[in-house]
């Protein structure tokens, strides 16, 4: 009568894990979940933020749409009342729980996580949240900093834990209760690390020493990287540690050993992610839920380490866009699960060697914003319809797709459906793209370049994706109507993904490409 959900979503999780090709990392956990579950390698967030991501794939509708490009104004008010992924499962008869950061808190969702619209209870907060700035990060000279880089004492923590362990307890409990009361759920749990401060527990650079971090492949500003297309990362140089390196704004390089670092706290935070991972997915073996619970893992976008001498997410490359994407479905994507199985042993990074390989991989390109329609799909509930041009008047609908049809489908068979098109239309559909876009207040970096409030837009970084090119104009944009003029290209950038992967050489300006464009 219906499958359970959980539904996990991290802060700034690039696809830096085993399931995803990366050697370096240790993610025994989510690794674990991959070998049960369809990934998805190709799949991109529709704006590199926090809030207007997570606003975009909640209400399966673009940030144009939701009208939220910033942190200051709930779409509910703003845009239109659109209903939201898991208002949808309550109204279809789910208890839906939110933990932690699911909606971004604060004024885009109304104060309340968007409670009681879209949650049974009030969502939980963990009190610890509330140190996340503070100075807690043990200097050399053993003095307390609100650094970038956060290794921690837990015990020396306030309150003696940290926000996404308290977010793993309390996910934990809801489940104890959950299976008691045998009623289906939606539970959506969100993690905070790796968002800065890299601030987790100081054992985990145990798991990767100095030594072995390298620079990114490319850590210098391309040299035909238009200026409006660069983010400063004005949020890390407020940071104690990177404002003491007094490094220059906009471009200056951060000293290349402090990059190390930077580089070395991101893994290590994502270890301790992936034990929350596998607490929670063994917790849920537990309660003998994982044989009728679906379970998707994704970020609400990425984050650079240094590539194109950029940190942080704020732009529309690869490396702020691209996230991991994985679903796992009983039955589905594995066998069936026999009631009380142990699908999701607890797997210790410290300890565990060898990696394991996604069940099923599908390199189609998908966007976050096709969650909505998918899960309901999953779940065997009515699809939402497909949006209207406009939709600001309509409640129920849709502006991505139902991904479903990629779970089962050998690549090769998927290939094979491109050839033959006589229409262009036809051909054009065929081939999925994935848009994202980011606002800039200037044609060069300003100090608000990263967030621009609305009325500081200027200019808009319309971006698509396919499986061959990464291809951004950057065009005038007008906050006061929210409109985009198409025929004021401020600039532009073309990115071939098999002769330049990393989008490191701009050929926008190179006319001899005039066709693709």
């Amino acid at each position: 009568d219906g499958m359970n959900v959980l539904f996990i979503v991290v802060d700034d999780l690039r696809p830096i894990l085993g399931c995803y090709g990366d050697k370096l990392v240790k993610s025994p956990n989510i690794d674990q979940l991959a070998s049960q579950s369809m990934v998805f390698s190709n799949a991109y967030a529709q704006q590199a933020v926090c809030a207007p991501s997570r606003v975009s794939f909640l209400t399966g509708r673009r940030p144009d749409t939701t009208r939220l490009y910033d942190f200051y104004s709930y779409w509910r008010v703003h845009a239109g009342n659109y209903s939201t992924m898991p208002q949808y499962f309550k109204e279809n008869g789910y208890v839906t729980l939110s933990v932690g950061k699911v909606f971004h808190p604060g004024v885009s969702s109304n104060y309340s996580d968007d409670y009681p619209y879209s949650w049974s209870i009030p969502p939980f907060h963990p009190s610890a949240e509330k140190y996340e700035n503070d100075k807690t990060c043990r200097g050399k000279d053993g003095k307390l900093y609100a650094n970038l880089v956060c290794p921690v004492n837990v015990t020396e923590m306030p309150g003696g834990t940290l926000p996404d362990i308290q977010s793993t307890e309390e996910a934990i409990r809801l489940l104890n209760i959950m299976k008691t009361n045998r009623q289906k759920f939606f539970l959506a749990v969100g993690y905070h690390k790796p968002h800065i401060p890299l601030r987790y527990p100081q054992e985990f650079l145990k798991l990767y020493p100095l030594e072995n971090i390298t620079l990114a492949p490319d850590p210098w500003v391309p040299k035909k990287l238009p200026s409006v297309a660069y983010n400063p990362w004005t949020d890390i140089r407020q940071r104690d540690d990177v404002e003491a390196l007094n490094v220059s704004f906009p471009y200056g390089p951060l000293p290349d050993d402090f990059q190390r670092q930077i580089r070395q706290s991101y893994y290590a935070a994502v270890s301790y992610l992936d034990v929350q991972v596998g607490l929670l997915l063994n917790a849920l073996d537990n309660v003998g839920l994982s044989n009728n619970t679906i379970i998707v893992f994704t970020a609400d976008h990425g984050w650079s380490l240094g590539e194109h001498g950029e940190w942080a997410k704020y732009s529309n490359f690869d490396v702020a866009t691209r996230v991991p994407l994985m679903f796992y479905v009983p039955g589905m994507t594995t066998s069936p699960v026999g009631q009380g199985a142990r699908v999701f042993p607890y797997l210790d990074p410290f300890s565990h060697t060898g990696g394991s390989v996604p069940q099923g991989q599908s390199k189609k390109v998908v966007e976050l914003v096709s969650m909505f329609p998918t899960l309901a799909e999953l779940a065997g509930l009515q699809v939402p319809p497909a949006c209207p041009e406009t939709s600001f008047g309509v409640v129920l609908c849709t502006e991505g797709t139902s991904i479903v049809h990629y779970f089962n489908v050998p690549e090769e068979k998927a290939e094979e459906g491109k050839e033959g098109c006589a229409d262009t239309d036809g051909c054009f559909n065929e081939e999925p793209v994935a848009f994202s876009q980011y606002p800039r207040p200037a044609d060069t970096p300003q100090w608000n370049s990263d967030k621009p409030k609305l009325k500081e837009i200027r200019i808009m970084g319309y971006s698509m994706r396919t499986m061959d090119y990464r291809y951004t104009v950057w065009v005038q944009f007008d906050p006061s109507n929210f409109s985009a003029d198409f025929k004021d290209v401020h600039a532009g950038e073309l990115y071939l993904m098999e002769t330049d992967p990393n989008q490191d050489y701009n050929i926008y300006n190179n006319t001899s490409h005039g066709w693709l464009l």
